[in-house]
């Protein structure tokens, strides 16, 4: 038997989401709401068409307000729906 040689100097990369979309709501403290729509193709009758999700982001400063658009990253559970931070406009 043979042992597998591990190089322990590099780190596994991490892959996190990042998406696109405009602030809907920023009502709450250090949270705004994003919409993010994205365009699916039909399997079968290959129409396109808008599927539209709702996001809880975090955001510090809160210095975002409705209309404004946004890139939003995931990360760690901030609170119950909340596993989203801004990263930039």
């Amino acid at each position: 038997m043979t042992a597998k040689v591990v190089d322990k100097t590099t780190k596994p990369e991490i892959i996190s989401r990042k998406f696109f979309g405009v602030v809907v709501s920023a009502k709450s403290d250090k949270t705004i709401v994003v919409k993010v729509e994205s365009v699916k193709i039909h399997p079968k009758y290959k129409k396109r068409y808008t599927v539209s999700r709702n996001y809880k982001v975090h955001d510090e400063k809160n210095a975002y307000k409705a209309g404004d658009k946004v890139y939003f990253v995931e990360c760690r559970p901030l609170s119950r729906d909340k596993r989203w931070r801004v990263i930039s406009n």
